[in-house]
């Protein structure tokens, strides 16, 4: 198994100092890179305080220049923002200056308030089919020379510079909910990176990949199976589900579940001996790579959190 952090600069308070926001971030990836985490991973989102990274190729340069092992991976580019050659380009430049450490994330985009301000009219549920568009010419610009005609980028003769220092290329997880991306995942991805799906779903999603890849006669041997999984770990599970309640389940409470029912199917919160058991659960129905994101009410929890994870959990999980 392996075990992964989703690191985000959130500032919830105008009082937070940016400079200090930033120090911490970098000494959570630290403590990742010493702890035994495989990869820190960092989002993509505008003109958003609750995660303050407007460019992820930017944030993991930074991160790389001061850390030796851990991977490196965007969670994820949104390619409704992006030109092909753009994100071909900073991709690999990022695999080189990381010295061949890059995970490549791609996704659609999550929030229409984004959509409405970086590309307005287009709805974030049309983002799928620029994601369709766009790997498939990333990974023809990684190989060589390449020419595109497409439905929204067209262009002449051109290639990436620099190429990436992983070849083929890095690895390419496929990010989403719908069928469609898990078609993505199947067919163009090294990996699948769901967020949010109950233990039923992930076990579906996981069987549909593996249906779609056979029929195609794509052999999914090195396949990274993840899962991006909001965590709260603590010694009092009321606390850590509390933790959860807050940070995940009010968002998604309807009038048919509660946000403590939403938050226990989808997060893993509880006791490291209640957090074991969830990993395992999760293994169970196919999961492989966990892409963790810590809840907490601030800085001090999340590397307690951390401190207390990579001691208590993941070494149960070592072969």
């Amino acid at each position: 198994m392996k075990f992964q952090l989703v690191i985000n600069m959130a500032r919830l308070s105008a009082k937070t100092d940016m400079k200090d926001m930033a120090r911490h971030t970098l000494e959570m990836v630290q403590m990742a890179d010493k702890a035994g985490f495989e990869s820190a991973w960092a989002a993509e989102h505008h003109a958003l305080e609750m995660t303050i990274a407007p460019n992820p190729f930017q944030i993991l340069t930074w991160w790389a220049a001061h850390t030796s092992r851990i991977r490196l991976g965007t969670a994820v580019v949104v390619a409704p923002y992006w030109h092909p050659i753009d994100v071909a380009g900073e991709a690999a430049l990022l695999d080189l200056y990381s010295g061949g450490r890059l995970e490549f994330g791609i996704g659609s985009g999550a929030y229409q308030r984004e959509f409405d301000r970086i590309r307005p009219g287009l709805k974030q549920s049309e983002g799928y089919k620029y994601v369709q568009e766009m790997l498939p010419a990333v990974k023809a610009l990684w190989a060589g020379d390449y020419a595109h005609d497409g439905e929204f980028w067209s262009f002449p003769t051109a290639t990436s510079v620099p190429k990436p220092l992983q070849q083929p290329h890095p690895p390419i997880w496929v990010s989403g909910r719908s069928d469609a991306a898990m078609r993505r995942a199947a067919l163009l991805g090294d990996g699948w990176y769901p967020y949010l799906f109950t233990l039923r779903r992930l076990k579906q999603s996981n069987e549909e990949i593996t249906q779609i890849a056979a029929e195609a006669g794509r052999d999914l041997s090195g396949f990274h199976w993840g899962l991006n999984q909001p965590t709260s770990i603590m010694d009092g599970p009321e606390a850590a589900m509390a933790q959860a309640v807050e940070n995940v389940g009010q968002r998604y409470v309807t009038a048919e579940r509660s946000a403590e029912d939403i938050a226990k199917a989808l997060c893993i919160a509880g006791t490291p001996e209640d957090c074991v058991q969830s990993v395992q659960e999760r293994i169970d129905a196919g999961v492989r790579d966990f892409n963790l994101s810590f809840l907490a009410p601030d800085i001090d929890g999340i590397f307690q959190q951390m401190e207390s994870f990579s001691r208590q959990v993941i070494p149960h999980f070592r072969a």
